[in-house]
C-alpha cells in the first residue's frame, strides 16, 4: 500500500509540475484545459484524504485494541505523513499558478448556473401573457436573488443563500430534471472549490503525530542509516509543527509550557539521534582521511559499511518550529568548536587539525574558521604552580638540558613532546608575581629532603659502603704507582660487580642505575631552580628595560612634591618609586638560590652522623660509566625513532653530581682521582691497540671488526667528552 500510495502521489506531483505551470495557447481548448487542471487539483485533495484516513484509522485501531505499533509500521506511518506534507507543499508552491484556474473554473460553473436560471425565468415569463400571480412573483424574486449571488465572489455564504433561493425558485417546476442535475453538479463543484483551502488544511492536518512523538527518534535513526531522501526532514518537521495550533487551544494548563516542552523533546531527539551521529561520522571520517598513511583499514566507498553522509549537508535550512536549523551550519559549528578545543588542549597537534579542516572543506564543502591559536609552541607553556604541585612527577618525567636551560618530556602519547624553557617560566612569573620564585625554592627544598634520605640509605648499604672503602684504600696505597689516577678498569669492575647484586625484573636496571636516576632527579630539581632564577631575571629585565640608568634613578616623589602636585599624584609617584626600586634590586642583586640550597643541607651532611657520605666521590667514576651507557641507549633509540627512552640529552645527572660534590665539599677529593685523565688514557690505549692489530692483520673480517671497535671507542670518547 505504501508503494502504491507513493507512486500515485509521485505521478500526481509530476503531472502537477508539468501541467499547472503550462498554458494552452489554443483558445478553443481553454475550457477543457481548465477542467483538466481542476480535476488534477481535486485528485491531489483526494489523495490527501485517502492518506490521512489510512493513518488515522491505523493509529485508532492500535489504540482501541491496545496494541503497540511495530517499528516497521511506525516508519510507514511517517512516510504517509511525509506524503501528506508533500501534497500540501505542492499546493502551496503553485499557489500563484493555481489561483487563476480557480477563478476561471468558478466563473465557468457560475455561467452554467446563470444560463439555467435565465431559461427558468424565461419559462415563467412566457407562461403567462397578463399579470403574474403572487407565487410567480415570489419565484422570480428568488431566481433574481440567486442570480445576484452568482454575480459576485463564490463564497460559502453566497452559495448557501443561492441554494436557499434556488430551492424556493424551483417550486413551480421551472427546471427540467436534467437541468436540476446540472445545477446540483455545478453547485457541488462550486462549494468544493470555495472550501478548497479549508478542506486541504483538514486533509493534510497531522496533529495525530503528537501522540506518536516518542517514535520520532526511530524515524531519525532510519533516515540516518539509509541516507535516503534527506530532504524529507522538511516535510516531517512541517508535520510536527501542526501540533502547535492544537496545543495553543488547551485550557487545563498553560499552552506556552506544553509547547515549550514539546519543542524541547523534539529538538532533543533530533540532536541525539541525528545531529550527534552525523557529527561523529564526519569527524571519524576526517580522522581516517588525515591518517590515511597509517594502516587503519579499507575506507573504500564500495565497502558495505561505508556511509556517505554528504547528501545531508545539501539539505536547505529546516524550519524547526520558530527557528531555522542548518545541518551544514551545525556541522561547521561543531567542527570549529572541537578543533579549537583539541588544539587548545594539545597545541602540538595543531597541524593535524589544520589538515582535517582542509579535508572537511575539500570533501564536504564545509567552510570552517581558523582558530587563530599560536602554532607549534605556546609562550605560556606549563604553569609554575602546576609544576610545583607535581614536582616529583615533573623531574622524573623530563630530561634537562644544561646549555639551553630547557626541560624535554621523556615520552608522550602525542606526536610531539612538550618542552619547558625560560620563556614559559618568565611568563608564569609575570602572571603570579616575583614571589612565586621563593615558593618554588621552598617546594624544591622539601623535595630534596625526601631524595637525600634515599641517597643516604643507598650509601649506607653494607655492600656499597664496603666496596667504596676498599677502593679508597686501594687508591691511597697505590697512588704513586697509578700516577695519581683512579684506574679506569677499577671503575669498570665496580660497575660490573654492582650488576651481580641483582637487577629489577621490569626495567632490568641495576642498583647503580637506580642511584644514577636518583642523582639525575636531584639534578633536575636543581636545574628547575636554575631555570626559575633565569626566568625571574628575564621578567625583571623585560620590566626594567625602560629605566635608562640603574645607578642614578630619579625620585618621582621628590619632583612631584617640588611641583606642588595633588596628594593623589604624590602617592602614585611614591608607588612608582617603590616598584622601580624593587625591580632594580631584584635584577641587580638577585637571590643566590644555589647557595641557599647548599647551606641548608651542608652542615647536616658534613656532620658526624653522615660520615658514610664522605665516600661519595669514589662512586662517581662508576656512575659516569653507567651514565655513558644510558646516554648511548637514549641516542640509539632516538636514531631508531623509538617513542620510549629516546633523547639527545640528560644533563640532570651532571647537575646532580656537581651539586652533591659541592654540598659534601668533595670537589678536591674528586679532583684528586684525576678520573677524566684516566678515562682519556684508557681510550688512547684502546685506540693504539686497535691500530696495531689492524696493521698486523690482513684478513678482511678482522679489519671490519677492528674498524667497528674504533668507531665504538670514538663514540664513547665523544659521549664522555674526554
Amino acid at each position: 500500500d505504501l508503494q502504491k500510495s507513493y507512486i500515485d502521489v509521485l505521478s500526481w506531483l509530476v503531472r502537477m509540475e508539468s501541467t499547472v505551470t503550462t498554458d494552452d495557447a489554443n483558445q478553443n481548448a481553454l475550457v477543457n484545459d481548465v477542467l483538466k487542471k481542476t480535476s488534477l487539483l481535486n485528485q491531489g485533495l483526494f489523495h490527501a484524504y485517502t492518506l490521512s484516513h489510512t493513518v488515522k484509522t491505523l493509529i485508532s485501531l492500535h489504540s482501541t485494541l491496545q496494541l503497540p505499533i511495530k517499528p516497521e509500521c511506525m516508519l510507514i506511518l511517517y512516510r504517509y505523513t511525509e506524503l501528506l506534507k508533500v501534497i500540501e507543499a505542492t499546493y502551496h508552491r503553485h499557489t500563484m499558478a493555481i489561483a487563476p484556474y480557480f477563478n476561471a473554473i468558478m466563473q465557468y460553473h457560475s455561467q452554467r448556473l446563470l444560463k439555467i436560471i435565465a431559461i427558468a425565468k424565461k419559462r415563467i415569463t412566457s407562461a403567462t401573457d397578463k399579470r403574474f400571480t403572487d407565487k410567480q412573483v415570489d419565484v422570480l424574486a428568488a431566481l433574481v436573488l440567486a442570480e445576484f449571488c452568482l454575480n459576485g465572489p463564490c463564497t460559502k455564504e453566497r452559495l448557501l443563500i443561492f441554494r436557499l433561493a434556488f430551492s424556493f425558485g424551483s417550486r413551480l417546476k421551472t427546471c427540467r430534471d436534467d437541468e436540476m442535475a446540472a445545477i446540483e453538479e455545478a453547485l457541488r463543484k462550486l462549494e468544493s472549490l470555495a472550501a478548497f483551502s479549508e478542506r486541504l488544511y483538514h486533509a493534510c492536518d497531522t496533529t495525530f503525530i503528537y501522540w506518536e512523538q516518542n517514535s520520532f527518534g526511530l524515524y531519525l535513526q532510519d533516515l540516518f542509516l539509509t541516507v535516503r531522501d534527506p530532504h524529507r526532514l522538511h516535510y516531517i518537521f512541517a508535520a510536527l509543527r501542526d501540533c502547535i495550533s492544537s496545543l495553543r487551544a488547551i485550557r487545563h494548563d498553560k499552552p506556552e509550557k506544553l509547547i515549550k516542552t514539546y519543542k524541547n523533546e523534539i529538538m532533543k531527539m533530533f540532536d541525539q539521534f541525528f545531529l550527534q551521529e552525523l557529527f561523529k561520522t564526519i569527524e571519524d571520517d576526517l580522522r581516517c582521511l588525515c591518517h590515511a598513511h597509517l594502516e587503519v583499514g579499507d575506507r573504500s566507498v564500495f565497502r558495505s559499511n561505508f556511509k556517505d553522509v554528504t547528501p545531508f549537508l545539501d539539505v536547505k535550512p529546516i524550519r524547526c518550529f520558530d527557528e531555522f536549523v542548518s545541518i551544514k551550519g551545525a556541522v561547521e559549528s561543531y567542527l570549529d568548536k572541537i578543533f579549537y578545543d583539541y588544539t587548545t588542549a594539545s597545541s602540538t597537534d595543531w597541524n593535524t587539525y589544520s589538515e582535517m579542516r582542509n579535508l572537511a572543506s575539500q570533501k564536504y564543502g564545509l567552510d570552517l574558521h581558523e582558530p587563530h591559536l599560536p602554532s607549534k609552541t605556546l609562550e605560556q607553556g606549563c604553569d609554575v604552580l602546576d609544576i610545583l604541585r607535581n614536582l616529583n612527577a615533573f623531574v622524573s618525567q623530563h630530561y634537562y638540558n644544561i646549555n639551553t636551560q630547557m626541560f624535554i618530556e621523556r615520552s608522550s602519547n602525542n606526536k610531539f613532546l612538550r618542552t619547558t624553557n625560560i620563556r614559559h617560566v618568565a611568563n608564569s612569573i609575570r602572571t603570579h608575581g616575583i614571589g612565586i620564585m621563593n615558593t618554588a625554592v621552598n617546594f624544591t627544598y622539601q623535595y630534596l629532603r625526601q631524595k637525600f634520605y634515599m641517597f643516604s640509605q643507598f650509601l649506607f648499604d653494607e655492600h656499597i659502603k664496603s666496596r667504596l672503602m676498599k677502593d679508597i684504600k686501594y687508591f691511597k696505597e697505590n697512588k704513586d704507582r697509578l700516577n695519581q689516577r683512579y684506574p679506569f678498569e677499577r671503575a669498570k669492575k665496580f660497575f660490573i660487580s654492582i650488576r651481580k647484586l641483582g637487577v629489577t625484573t621490569d626495567t632490568n636496571e641495576t642498583y647503580l642505575d637506580q642511584f644514577r636516576q636518583l642523582i639525575g632527579q636531584i639534578g633536575n630539581a636543581m636545574g628547575y631552580v636554575r631555570m626559575i632564577r633565569s626566568g625571574g631575571l628575564n621578567t625583571c629585565s623585560s620590566s626594567i628595560r625602560f629605566v635608562p640608568d640603574f645607578e642614578n634613578i630619579i625620585s618621582f616623589e621628590e619632583y612631584t612634591r617640588k611641583a606642588n602636585l595633588p596628594a593623589e599624584t604624590i602617592s602614585a609617584s611614591r608607588h612608582l618609586d617603590d616598584v622601580i626600586s624593587n625591580l632594580v634590586k631584584n635584577f641587580t642583586e638577585g637571590t643566590e638560590y644555589f647557595k641557599i640550597l647548599v647551606d641548608v643541607f651542608s652542615n647536616e651532611f658534613r656532620g658526624k652522623k653522615n660520615l658514610h657520605l664522605k665516600n661519595f666521590y669514589v662512586i662517581v667514576p662508576p656512575l659516569t660509566l653507567s651514565f655513558v651507557e644510558h646516554i648511548k641507549v637514549l641516542k640509539d633509540n632516538l636514531t631508531k625513532k623509538s617513542k620510549v627512552n629516546a633523547s639527545f640529552t640528560d644533563d640532570g645527572f651532571v647537575m646532580g653530581v656537581a651539586y652533591i660534590l659541592k654540598l659534601l665539599d668533595q670537589y678536591r677529593d674528586f679532583d684528586s682521582l684525576h678520573w677524566f685523565d684516566a678515562v682519556r688514557e684508557s681510550f688512547n690505549t684502546e685506540k693504539t691497540d686497535v691500530i696495531n692489530k689492524s696493521r698486523n692483520s690482513n684478513e678482511e673480517n678482522v679489519k671490519k671488526a677492528l674498524n667497528a671497535s674504533m668507531k665504538r671507542i670514538e663514540n664513547d670518547q665523544l659521549i664522555s667528552c674526554v
